[in-house]
């Protein structure tokens, strides 16, 4: 995996002073990719990287030549309006840019004098999906999101003997994954009611979110080949903050015997920002297994991957309701959770996507599955917080939801710190529900 390097130095710091005022999700030892333009203009979306407030406009740097080599291709490669040749180009080209920009950007550095030529205010950015997703799998790597949600359908048995066996996942639907400020319409489609004879065509009743991360392949895979688990991470790029909604209502009928479909694949929401893997490593923790629980089969299971698979990342879910819009109110703060209670690892999900010799490609897009922690107030969904629906949450400002209603918009935030590390971040990702289409 992975090492420490001087990118990393918890000294470092930015000639671009909001990056060093530590609370900034995008300290120079962050250094995010996106693809974004100057709002409202009919600009070519290109690649950029986050710095404090700002953003490195890649195009306008890769046209300067500052950069050599390596980093210099790779620059190039990000001027692009989508970032799939850069991922592809596999890790050694991703540190190098990595590397060339951290001392570019340093306290310092010579490049301070005619550098900032190639900023742009993020207050001035939009942004679009930062590679073409070619594939989309969600798994299902929470166990507490996974027994907590098979106990209100399954009280007898809420786990499935496979779970603790084998990464669960489906394939989803790419086509409406949508970058942060997607708006969509609730979904409609078949419900059945308990007592009804029949189902029937409506707009969902029970719309929820699912608090996930988003894992990008980088460097792809051939097919017919398997990539080892501790080999993984040289094919992930890196992890977003991901919205899987979902119509629970829709999902409890149509589920069976093939699982998700419609219920899923109506929107789902990703940041704008990519944290690279790299930008990650400090953050890296043991992943363990329960001694009580089935220890992974060997294709799943390495040293290496107990050492330091597991990733600390800190999640919350906050809501603002058209209310707490309209009177200017601070979005209510549904529930925390953390990355490091994920069942199983990112370089596990790799490995077993591929075991089949399934081929992985440039953008591909990983999803975490919900990411709920040990105690109620941890959940990552709607579902578990109410209750199924039974327990209605009351808001900050007195409102009070069972599932999401019309005009809500939800925000995910995440983001990494240590005693020993600095804190980076992966912005946010909101998106708003609309009424349902006639």
């Amino acid at each position: 995996m992975q090492t420490l390097n001087e990118t990393h130095h918890p000294e470092l710091k930015s000639w671009v002073q909001s990056a060093n005022d530590g609370k900034s999700d995008f300290p120079i030892q962050n250094l995010p990719f996106a693809v974004f333009r100057v709002k409202g203009s009919d600009q070519l979306f290109r690649g950029g990287v986050a710095i404090g407030d700002q953003i490195v406009d890649l195009a306008r740097l890769a046209a300067s030549e500052r950069f050599s080599g390596i980093a210099q291709q790779a620059a190039l490669a990000c001027a692009k309006s989508q970032l799939n040749e850069f991922m592809s180009m596999g890790p050694e080209a991703w540190s190098s840019l990595r590397h060339a920009l951290s001392n570019a950007l340093r306290e310092g550095s010579s490049a301070e004098a005619d550098f900032g030529e190639f900023l742009i205010p993020m207050a001035q950015a939009e942004y679009e999906l930062p590679c073409q997703i070619g594939d989309y799998t969600d798994f299902y790597t929470s166990i507490h999101h996974a027994t907590s949600v098979g106990a209100l359908f399954r009280p007898d048995n809420p786990l499935l003997p496979n779970y603790k066996w084998v990464p669960i996942g489906y394939h989803g639907r790419s086509s409406s994954i949508g970058i942060s400020g997607q708006k969509f319409h609730r979904p409609k489609g078949q419900v059945k009611a308990p007592d009804a004879d029949s189902p029937r065509v409506i707009p969902c009743n029970r719309l929820d979110y699912e608090l996930e991360m988003g894992i990008y392949i980088g460097q792809g895979s051939l097919m017919g080949e398997s990539v080892a688990l501790d080999e993984a991470d040289q094919h992930v790029f890196g992890l977003c903050l991901f919205n899987d909604w979902s119509a629970r209502d829709l999902q409890a009928w149509e589920y069976q015997p093939l699982g998700p479909f419609l219920a899923k694949n109506f929107a789902s929401t990703v940041s704008p920002w990519i944290v690279t893997t790299e930008a990650l490593v400090p953050y890296r923790k043991p992943w363990k297994r329960d001694e009580a629980d089935p220890q992974p089969l060997p294709y799943l299971d390495s040293a290496i991957n107990r050492e330091q698979g597991a990733l600390d990342i800190e999640l919350e879910v906050g809501l603002e309701t058209a209310t707490m819009r309209d009177l200017g109110e601070q979005p209510a703060v549904l529930s925390r959770s953390n990355f490091i209670h994920s069942y199983w690892t990112v370089n596990q999900l790799v490995a077993h996507h591929t075991v089949n010799g399934c081929n992985m490609r440039a953008g591909d897009l990983l999803g975490s599955g919900t990411q709920s922690g040990p105690e109620p107030e941890e959940a990552g969904s709607m579902l578990e917080l109410s209750g199924g629906g039974k327990n209605p949450i009351t808001l900050s400002n007195g409102e009070v939801r069972t599932f999401i209603e019309d005009h809500d918009v939800v925000i995910l935030r995440g983001w990494c710190r240590s005693d020993r590390h600095v804190r980076i971040g992966f912005g946010e990702v909101r998106a708003q529900v609309l009424p349902a289409k006639d």
